[in-house]
């Protein structure tokens, strides 16, 4: 299997993993400040990572550690957002829509911020992955209350995100002032993951320090509360972002993860399991119109592959 190919299948891992954190993330918002939650669940997946990755991060120089630290801290706004959306928002799957449309701007973003050429089957997937998150996601329409302006500046940040960590676990060159072309070493995947995660949990303990009153959550600590934390912590970020980074890293094409617009088909799917909804012929629609984006982004690799098996 090529590595693009094997970028995609780790993608649709991490789209799932993204999905259940969704359901870890509403329930522990419900028992604790939103900002305080965010930062235990990355501080203990960042010790997570560095316990298991101590050697990549003690070989990081100087340069490596500060542009991992600048992804962490794009991702640490995002990240702060997307949350505050959760607390605030009333609509789950609402918010996995706009959330989503992150990821279709990031190939939009890296043609005109790094200049990459875009296949032109990913300009036609991205309306028809657009129209499916629509469909999927907005059963009570689009309302600029406080918790959707969260979302839809969180996929905004989200998408440089997405596109900084491609190149950051990526080797790239790039041509200095002078003409001359210099190649900048890519930062390991678990190395980069630990430190962009630590930077969020940093980012989001001093903001609620600022903001949130801790005493009531620690109070009224419970085994539920912990459990929604671990679980976010290990399943939902741990493991999901180390994921993630390494799928970044086997591709320089930052529009591999427009394969991540399954996300909030996930959503749909867990919160019909674990809130007791249903799919009407409309999210159905809006399920089908994602994956033929999918197929259509996809569409040289499946011709290939169609042509290797007949």
């Amino acid at each position: 299997m090529t590595n693009a190919g094997k970028a995609d299948l780790m993608l649709v891992g991490v789209t799932l993993l993204a999905a259940m954190s969704w359901i870890f993330s509403r329930e522990a918002v419900l028992l604790m400040p939103p900002l305080l939650f965010m930062a235990i669940r990355f501080l203990l997946a960042a010790a997570l990572l560095a316990a298991i990755g101590h050697a990549q991060l003690r070989a990081l120089d100087a340069h490596s550690l500060r542009r991992a630290v600048l992804v962490g801290l794009v991702f640490a706004a995002g990240m702060s957002l997307w949350v505050m959306g959760i607390f605030l928002g009333t609509h789950v799957g609402e918010g996995a829509f706009l959330t989503s449309l992150g990821v279709v701007m990031v190939p939009v973003l890296g043609r005109l911020v790094f200049g990459e050429k875009q296949p032109r089957s990913t300009w036609i997937a991205l309306p028809v992955a657009a129209s499916g998150l629509a469909l999927l996601s907005l059963q009570h329409g689009f309302r600029p209350e406080p918790g959707q302006l969260c979302y839809v500046v969180a996929a905004c940040i989200f998408a440089l995100y997405y596109t900084l960590n491609t190149h950051a676990a990526n080797t790239r060159t790039q041509t200095t002032a002078d003409g001359q072309a210099i190649e900048i070493a890519k930062v390991p995947a678990l190395a980069l993951t630990a430190v962009v995660l630590a930077t969020v949990g940093v980012f989001t303990t001093v903001l609620s320090l600022a903001f949130e009153p801790w005493q009531p959550s620690f109070t009224n600590f419970s085994v539920e509360m912990v459990a929604w934390i671990v679980a976010s912590a290990v399943i939902g970020t741990a493991a999901r972002f180390l994921l993630q980074t390494h799928a970044q890293s086997l591709s320089l094409n930052t529009h591999g993860v427009v394969i991540m617009v399954v996300e909030p088909v996930w959503v749909a799917l867990l919160a019909a399991g674990w809130f007791g909804e249903s799919m009407n012929s409309q999210q159905l629609a809006g399920c089908a119109l994602i994956f033929l984006a999918l197929l259509i982004n996809r569409a040289e690799t499946l011709k290939h592959w169609l042509k290797a098996v007949f």
